[in-house]
């Protein structure tokens, strides 16, 4: 006989396949277009009422053929080096960027608490200058 407390409809946890779950939501995401997230596969799967670790999702995921996604440094180098780059092209300024110039540059970002205030900073800057 059927416990009266339970509902019939819900199975119980240990019957969920939690692995079959996370590859059931990723298949769908990447087939609606989206890039499955292990963020957003534990919220939709946590709406389903299946609690799923990041790591579990991360390992099945890479087992599925996708991979991680790759971490950017803040306050990268090689932006500055850019924005360097596209000042010279513009014309306005002639001389190379030597690894000094690069160095103070890094130094000036991380005083000005990072890459996108120090940008924000040297556009000011350049409508001083005009």
């Amino acid at each position: 006989m059927a416990d009266p407390k339970k509902p019939a409809d819900k199975k119980p946890a240990a019957d969920i396949n939690k692995s079959a779950e996370i590859r059931k939501v990723a298949t769908a995401m990447k087939a609606s277009g989206e890039k499955p997230r292990p963020v957003t596969i534990i919220a939709t799967l946590k709406k389903h009422g299946v609690t799923v670790s990041s790591p579990q999702v991360s390992m099945v995921l890479k087992r599925m053929g996708f991979k991680p996604r790759k971490r950017r440094k803040a306050g990268s180098l090689a932006a500055a080096v850019a924005v360097a780059n596209k000042a010279n092209k513009t014309g306005k300024s002639k001389t190379k960027i030597s690894v000094e110039d690069l160095v103070a540059a890094k130094k000036a970002v991380g005083r000005l608490g990072g890459l996108d205030r120090a940008v924000a900073a040297i556009e000011a800057l350049r409508q001083f200058e005009s």
